[in-house]
């Protein structure tokens, strides 16, 4: 063996290696390097959850950017609150509550004013919020990480068990389908955990089926749980890409809860009205609730009432044209919106930014005076809106492509991202995007991805019979895709890799 230094790390600089011996044998390197035990880790690194998934997550940057207006949806708020709050006190009471409703009727705001409001309260709780074509949130394989890294974080108390899991069945870690099933990766992560927590830490009898809850007080020793039962929060589980692993979460959930009947645990879950979902459950052990039912008129008045009020204070041209005629809109105006809108609280936010839009169209600048009018006759429907806004830049250069890209690609880009996958200026992608702000949220930096303001806009963009001229058709896929091989060419020719 020579003794000749060796140069493992080539031209490295302010490198730290602890443990390694390097050896080099015959002119090869043989290197040999203690491994990190899973015990020195982090529970963090151990899990790497998707940190944008939460409800502590930056809106702005990952969407929903869902929140309930201040004095809206108050008594629906607090009749889920005081669920989650209750104790467990009999065996057939439900521990799951799935709201369902339809596109646009604050599904995603109601879930994280429940999220806000139980933390406020010191109450644990740990949440998922789904998001169609937004990479690891639209799929369901990091759902059992996730929720075991937040669980640990707000009862400390499960830490221990969640390590046990992993260390015994690494594969649980593992971030895609292959081997472990969803339902076990629950189980061992989250359920099991917080099972074993409990009888540990306060002697409850989760599973006293016929005997009824035993008398320790649940949270006695677990102070995380003296104010309530843990909340988990599963928002927009319709749209999750795996159907059958959606229905396999539901069977493990519903399984767990019938073994488990005292167990202190609430589940809150919002979606639409999906067949692979209400199939599992409309049934005796989930609570429904259609939130339908608490969509009030008062509370779209209360909104709108909001928005106009805030846009006084800072619009010039509002406050002039109130200086001068007195109210706007007038009483009579908005009573006509709020009937108009139909309780669509992402109708009633889209129609808002219609009204205020700054943009040219005709050749002429139109005020949001100019626009109330237009905004009371339009569709109703999503349709309608999506269909309006579109056609304010589609004689623009570019704008099907634009289009195309932002229905089509499974993670978004930023402006600068679709100019240079399109070959164009950023600012031509800006020009177009800037008419269609009423559905598509256009962030005020070139380094943030374009979003969507709802994800029914994507929907609308790829169905043919609903999209009409606007329709995003698969055969773009095969463009987008050769136009991806196109820009790696150009980075590999200047030494740098996509």
């Amino acid at each position: 063996m020579s003794n000749h230094p060796i140069n493992v790390l080539g031209r490295s600089q302010n490198t730290h290696v602890e443990n390694l011996n390097a050896y080099q044998v015959e002119g090869d390197y043989i290197v040999h390097a203690a491994q990190v035990r899973a015990e020195d880790e982090s529970l963090y690194e151990l899990l790497q959850p998707i940190e944008d998934a939460s409800h502590t997550r930056d809106r702005r940057r990952s969407p929903p950017d869902s929140a309930c207006t201040r004095g809206t949806r108050v008594e629906v708020v607090k009749k889920v609150t005081t669920w989650t709050a209750g104790n467990i006190s009999t065996a057939d009471e439900p521990h799951i509550l799935w709201m369902h409703g339809y596109v646009g009727s604050g599904k995603s705001a109601i879930s994280q004013e429940v999220c806000v409001t139980s933390g406020r309260q010191d109450r644990p709780v740990a949440s998922f919020f789904f998001f169609r074509n937004a990479a690891d949130r639209s799929k369901i394989w990091r759902l059992a990480t996730t929720l075991a890294s937040q669980m640990a974080a707000v009862v400390p108390e499960t830490e221990h068990f969640v390590r046990v899991a992993a260390k015994a069945n690494p594969a649980l870690l593992r971030q895609d389908e292959a081997g472990v099933s969803l339902q076990s990766r629950m189980q061992s992560l989250v359920y099991a955990p917080f099972k074993a927590a409990v009888q540990r830490g306060t002697g409850l009898r989760t599973s006293a089926r016929f005997e009824g809850p035993s008398e320790a007080v649940p949270g006695a020793t677990i102070p995380a749980l003296a104010r309530g039962p843990f909340l988990i929060v599963l928002d927009g589980l319709d749209e999750c890409d795996n159907k059958d692993e959606v229905q396999e979460l539901i069977e493990g959930m519903l399984a767990f809860f019938d073994d488990n009947p005292f167990i202190p645990l609430r589940v809150f879950i919002t979606s639409r009205v999906e067949q692979h979902i209400q199939s599992h459950l409309d049934v005796p052990g989930v609570r429904l609730d259609n939130l339908v039912d608490h969509c009030s008129d008062d509370d779209i008045a209360t909104f709108l009432d909001v928005l106009f009020n805030n846009e006084l204070r800072r619009n010039p041209v509002i406050r002039a044209y109130v200086s001068e005629h007195g109210e706007w809109p007038p009483q009579n105006d908005r009573s006509k919106l709020v009937q108009h809108i139909g309780g669509s609280f992402i109708f009633a936010s889209t129609v808002f930014k219609f009204i205020m839009g700054s943009t040219v169209e005709g050749g002429s600048s139109a005020t949001p005076m100019d626009r109330l009018p237009l905004a009371l006759k339009m569709n109703p429907g999503l349709d309608g809106l999506y269909t309006q806004t579109l056609e304010r830049s589609q004689h623009l250069p570019h704008f099907p492509d634009i289009i195309s890209i932002i229905a089509l690609l499974e993670e978004p880009l930023p402006t600068s991202g679709i100019a240079e996958l399109l070959g164009i200026n950023t600012y031509k992608v800006v020009n177009v995007l800037v008419n269609l702000q009423a559905i598509i949220q256009v962030p005020g930096t070139d380094d943030i991805p374009v979003t969507l303001f709802h994800t029914s806009l994507r929907d609308f963009l790829t169905i043919r019979s609903r999209s009409g001229r606007f329709f995003a058709h698969p055969r773009e896929h095969v463009r987008l895709y050769l136009r991806c091989l196109q820009c790696e060419l150009v980075y590999r020719q200047h030494g740098r890799f996509i």
